[in-house]
Parts: structure tokens; sequence; C-alpha cells
């Protein structure tokens, strides 16, 4: 009889050159699609903020535009806020109805919906051709926006979250809030490429169609990303874990109720302040400082890529010193910078007001990155899908839903920029709170991997 050759010891993972484990090509998969998917969707959401800010106004609401320009572009900006009232909806629908789809299946279709909407609104007539028709079918096709949007995020944060290392949580979360940046560049950098090659009436005739129909194009590659990622193994097993994780919405409300205020409160000052990057600065540079649209759109660009890489960062810094920790540094920042930016701003000088632009985005990410790993952990998984999707949701709506408009309402009756800076202090001075009212989670047992035994926090 042979002698038993003795056990091989197990292959130990494949390191960096740093000592950290390599990402796994599932965990590659997963987080290009949820980068790839949030990116084109908030593509698809901002064109249509910054639209509303620079032309819909006098092509959708024309007999208003010709009469009273303010109240006008008021009302424009207020079409943003109204696709946020049915984002909790699309969260509701997204977390009840994906046990019967597929997390895929429900990811793509929020995708191909939010897609087609944003081509069908570049195809639409104006108020000249078909009189109020238009702004109601506008409506309409901004509604499905936002149902799109309010099932998407949660879907991706949790995808990313779930499969994390529990010491690298943060950084995984950090990849679908960076898609708001990225779609933010894309919608930017489109409406600055066409504004520099076309003359003022043209974008008003016709140029402003081009970056919703390029929308479709858009669909067909985040289709393709996220067909790819069906047959993942990782994907699949995060398919099983939904269907344990979607809970009936009285279920959510009856246990968790306090999980779901607090997500909603943490996240509305950083939603408003983002929303004036997005779409507020853009109005307020040109039709009140009279900046070059062109500049302000540059300007936006470069606080999209700041807010980027603080997003990231904001993800890997709550790795290490805590979630909620990571949180309170970037809304004390949002409380100390908003007057010193109001008044950068407020010089009419295109630098100084890049300057408060840019160093605002550098802050954003700090109550941004660390969000989608805070609200996985703050609900237990039967009710985490729902929970986070629909605190996501509300937050949304009272923070950034109308946020520009609110801005615009204070501007015209204090004739003050730093009334703008006043209310997202108020915002942030909330949003702090609620996020000191959560006992830190990180590191705290999904339940969601049978292979992998519950760890404990660090203390």
């Amino acid at each position: 009889m042979e002698p038993q050759s003795p056990p091989q010891p197990a292959r130990p993972p494949a390191t960096t050159r740093s000592g950290r484990p390599k990402r796994t090509p599932g965990e590659r998969k997963v987080l290009a699609s949820t980068l790839a998917g949030t990116s084109i969707e908030w593509y698809d959401f901002f064109i249509y903020a910054q639209a509303a800010s620079l032309v819909l106004a006098p092509l959708f609401f024309a007999p208003l535009s010709n009469d009273s320009p303010g109240l006008a572009t008021v009302i424009s900006l207020a079409t943003i806020g109204i696709s946020f009232l049915f984002r909790p909806l699309g969260a509701i629908v997204a977390g009840r109805f994906g046990d019967r789809l597929g997390r895929k299946k429900m990811l793509v279709l929020t995708l191909v919906t939010m897609g087609g909407a944003t081509t069908l609104i570049g195809l639409l007539p104006t108020y000249t051709d078909i009189g109020v028709a238009a702004p109601l079918l506008l409506m309409l096709l901004r509604i499905l926006q936002g149902f799109s949007a309010g099932g998407e995020w949660g879907g991706a944060a949790l995808m990313s979250v779930e499969h994390a290392p529990v010491g690298k949580r943060g950084v995984f979360g950090a990849y679908p809030q960076v898609g708001v940046p990225i779609g933010l560049i894309m919608a930017t950098g489109m409406l600055w490429l066409l504004t520099a090659v076309l003359t003022p009436e043209q974008f008003e005739a016709w140029g402003w169609r081009v970056p919703f129909l390029f929308s479709i194009v858009l669909v067909v590659v985040g289709y393709l990303i996220r067909r790819a990622v069906e047959e993942s193994p990782v994907f699949q097993e995060m398919l099983q874990r939904r269907k344990e994780s979607s809970a009936p919405l009285k279920d959510l409300l009856r246990r968790n109720k306090r999980e779901v205020v607090l997500t909603a409160l943490i996240f509305v000052g950083n939603n408003a302040a983002g929303y004036l990057v997005i779409a507020y600065f853009l109005t307020y540079g040109t039709n009140v400082l009279g900046l070059e649209r062109s500049a302000v759109l540059t300007v936006i660009v470069l606080a999209s890529f700041g807010w980027l890489a603080s997003t990231m960062w904001g993800g890997m810094l709550s790795d290490h010193i805590g979630r909620v920790r990571t949180f309170q540094l970037g809304y004390a920042f949002m409380f100390v910078w908003m007057l010193p930016m109001f008044l950068l701003v407020d010089t009419g000088n295109i630098v100084a007001f890049g300057a408060g632009i840019v160093v605002l985005g550098l802050g954003l990410g700090f109550s941004y990155g660390p969000m989608s790993a805070l609200y996985a952990e703050m609900f237990p998984v039967n009710v985490r899908y729902s929970g986070v999707s629909i605190g996501y949701a509300f937050g949304a709506i009272l923070g950034g839903a109308f946020a520009p408009t609110i801005a615009e309402l204070l501007v015209q009756g204090t004739g003050w920029g730093g009334s703008v800076g006043l209310y997202i202090m108020l915002l942030a001075v909330i949003s702090g709170v609620a996020v000191t009212m959560v006992d830190d989670p990180k590191g705290t047992d999904l339940g969601v991997s049978e292979a992998e035994p519950a760890q404990t926090p660090r203390s």
C-alpha cells in the first residue's frame, strides 16, 4: 500500500503588490455593473435637470416665459422636483415585484424605462407646436424618470455592499454612489460640447434634443453590461438573497419605521447641496451673474470630478473611522463652507465662482460615499431592500427635489445668494443630528452568506 501524501495547504488568495486581496472576477463584474448602470441612469436624470435650467422654460412654458421669465424659470425648475414624488413608488414596486422578475430583470427594466423616457423627451413637440399638451407630456415623461430612479438605487447599492468583504463595504458601496458624479460629468460634458459648437439659436432650436436622444445609445451599452453580469455566480447568489430581503411595506413600517425616518433625514442635506451643483448653479451663474454658459458648465464638470474623488475617499474612510464619523465630517464641512462659498460665487468672477463650487464638490463625497454601506448595515436582511430604497427616495423628496426651486425663490425674494447658503446650512444640521442618532453599524453581520461566519464589529 502506497503511503498517502500529506494534504496540501489551501492556496492563499491572490494579492496586490500592497498585500491586499485581489478582487475576484465576480466582484469586478458586480462593481462594473453597479457603476455603469447608475452612471447611465443618472446621466438621463441630470440631463433633464440641466436642460430645465437652460432652455425648457421658453420652449414648454412659452406664454408664461414671455410674460414673467422669472416665474417660468421657477416652474421649469419645479418640474425637476415632480419626478421625486414618484421615486418612492418606484422603490416599492422594485422591492415587491423584484422577487418575481429577478434582480437583473428589474435593474434592466429601470434602465430601459429611464432611457426610453429620456429619449422621448428629445422627440417632444414644444408649446408652439401642440400647446398645453407639450408641458403635460413633458411632466408625464419626467414622472417615468422618477419612477425608474426610485427602483434603481436600492438594488445597485445592495448588490455592491452585500458582496463586499466586511472591511471593504464602504469602498464597495461607493461604486454605485460614484455613478452620480459620473452621470453629471457625462450630462454636463455633453451640454458643454453642444454649446461650444452651436450658436445659441441652434441650441434652442434643436441642439438641446441631442443629449436626450443620445440616451438610447447608453441604454444599449448598459443593457449589454448588465446582461453579462447574469452569468456571474456572485450575481446569481445575490438574486437568491433578494428573494429573502423583500418584505411587505407594512412589515417594514411596523418594525423599522425609525430606521426609515433616519435614512431619509440623513440624506436630506447632501441631496439638497448636490442639486445646487447639478441644476441650480447653472441657471444662477448664467441668468443672475451673467457668466458665459460654457464657462459655468466647465466649472460644474470640475466640481463633479471633485465629487467623484471625495465619494470614493469617503467610502474608504468610513471603513477605517466608521460611517457615522465620516458623515459628521461631511456635514460639518458643508455647514462651514456654505457662506464662504456664496461670498465667492456672488463676486461674479468666474475663477472665484469656480473655486467656491469645486470645493463644495470636494466635500460632498464624505456625506455620500459611505451611504450605501451605512444604509445596508442599518436594516435586517428581511426588509433591507425595501428599507434602503424607500428611505433614500423620501430623503430625495425632502432634500433635492425642490432645492433648485427653493433656491431660486430665495434669491428672487432676498436678492442675496447667501440666503441659499443658510437654507443648506439648516438642512446640514438636520442631517448631521440624524446620523448622530445612529449607533455606528460598521462591521455588522449582514446575514447574507452562510459560508462566512458572523463577525463582530471592531471597537
